[in-house]
């Protein structure tokens, strides 16, 4: 069952919507843009994720009798509005930027037109959805990325901020690289994989770790992983998870999945505990570790040498510890007058990077066709098109005397329509789709983009056309 959310939303969006309909200008059609003006961490790029959920939301947009009577008890709106909610059908155009894109400050990831009253509903709901799973997704793509090829799982369910933020949070993860998590209604929900062997609770029932590992080799002869670090792991972790890979699945012709190691010195304790399983004949046996990672200690511990097969990540992943606020924003860009031309509309601010871009806008990717890597993101009005098969000079839109001339490119827009007068026209792609196209599109930029520490500034530019409207607007409110 699908959860009616209509009502999550800030109450300044009803006494907005209100005012709206009250002096008749509710159904001027206007449009929204979500974008964000920072990525988390410091990185080069962050990772679109939520646009699923996104297009569950809109197809379930209805106020029941009991959202009528709330409203109506605060004592402040119009019966004429209520009326207009108890009858009201989502009839927006929405383009997004696909999940598992990379994406970068400046440039919508949303867009919204429709009449003022519904395009200006829908921003709380757009900006939570996308913020959390981009968020997330952002996160797990780093720590993947630090783990050097080795899996990393996500086990953060039980830190998460909520259910939702668990469950969709595995889910933004899964595309972001993870091979799988913890949660397991995230498995049967979403198809993200779930993954888990035992606790140390387990260990503890027993009357010893030998019992312990003993009674779970027997129920898992086929994939027993064995949490070795209990008591103590050199001294009896490990010696006990070898006997009883001798004793039990040798004997069943089976072979030890692997052990994990969740608290400790994990360089130290993996290079002696490869040492111990390759000299007793298991050097396929393969080593898991977890204990509070992110992208920082894995990368040092790969550094010094750890003997990590693979990485469990919990509460550095799900909440994004180290930055856990995606700062995305939902602005107006432009309405619409009789005659259906777009009026570009721009907030100015004191503050530079709170300037918004007005209009109507796409954004290309430019892509070399020698390597395809990606070279930089263009942001046209949205009806104009980038000519490939001809040079294209690109140049900064704040400082305009960098300039690039660009040769031998292919262009392909980003925003996709999702829904089209209300109507969903938009397949959403299987996560393990989404997973894949993440994947290739993040190889797809240099590697000085992908640093962790003081990375490239991939180029986010803008058509002349657009840069002539933004800085006469600028221009105009400035004299």
């Amino acid at each position: 069952m699908i959860k009616n959310l209509t009502m999550l939303t800030d109450f300044y969006e009803f006494t907005m919507a209100n005012g709206y309909f009250t002096e008749g200008c509710g159904d001027r059609i206007a449009y929204f843009d979500m974008f964000f003006r920072r990525i988390p961490d410091g990185g080069g790029f962050a990772i679109m994720a939520g646009v699923e959920q996104l297009v569950e939301y809109f197809k379930n947009i209805r106020f029941d009798k009991e959202d009528i009577d709330y409203l109506r008890s605060q004592g402040i709106f119009d019966e004429g509005f209520l009326k207009y909610l108890e009858n009201f059908r989502f009839c927006c155009d929405v383009w997004a930027i696909p999940e598992g894109t990379p994406i970068f400050p400046g440039e919508p990831v949303v867009t919204v037109r429709g009449p003022v009253i519904q395009a200006q509903f829908v921003e709380t709901m757009i900006l939570l959805t996308i913020n959390h799973q981009s968020l997330i997704a952002t996160k797990a793509n780093r720590i993947v990325r630090a783990s050097e090829g080795r899996a990393v799982m996500e086990f953060g369910s039980r830190r998460a901020q909520g259910a939702d933020a668990a469950v969709l949070g595995a889910r933004a993860a899964y595309i972001g690289g993870c091979v799988g998590t913890a949660c397991a209604i995230a498995d049967r929900d979403y198809g993200v994989p779930a993954l888990g062997t035992m606790a140390h609770s387990w260990i503890q029932m027993f009357d010893s770790e030998y019992e312990a590992f003993k009674a779970y080799a027997r129920t898992y002869p086929d994939g027993c992983t064995l949490l070795v670090d209990t008591y103590n792991v050199l001294r009896s972790g490990i010696p006990n998870a070898i006997r009883v890979f001798d004793e039990v699945l040798k004997p069943m012709g089976k072979r030890p999945q692997g052990v994990r190691i969740d608290s400790g010195d994990l360089t130290y304790l993996t290079k002696k505990s490869r040492k111990m399983l390759d000299e007793a004949g298991y050097p396929d046996c393969k080593i898991v570790a977890s204990n509070a990672l992110d992208e920082y200690i894995i990368r040092d511990m790969l550094v010094q040498g750890a003997k990590i097969d693979s990485f469990g990540v919990g509460e550095r992943l799900i909440t994004s510890k180290s930055e856990p606020v995606f700062g995305g924003v939902y602005k107006l860009s432009g309405v619409e007058n009789e005659k259906g031309e777009v009026i570009p509309k721009i907030k100015v601010s004191e503050n530079v990077e709170k300037i918004t871009t007005p209009g109507f806008k796409q954004v290309y990717r430019l892509y070399s066709r020698q390597t395809s890597n990606a070279i930089a993101d263009v942001i046209t009005l949205f009806d104009e098109e980038i000519d490939d098969t001809k040079e294209l000079t690109i140049f900064d839109p704040e400082h305009t005397w960098k300039r690039k001339t660009i040769t031998d490119f292919y262009a392909r827009p980003l925003l996709k329509q999702i829904f089209k007068n209300g109507e969903c026209v938009y397949d959403c792609p299987s996560l393990e789709v989404l997973r894949e196209y993440c994947r290739m599109q993040v190889d797809g930029l240099w590697e000085e983009v992908k640093r962790f520490e003081n990375p490239h500034s991939y180029y986010v530019d803008m058509s002349q056309k657009l840069w002539d409207i933004k800085y006469g607007l600028l221009s105009r409110y400035q004299d």
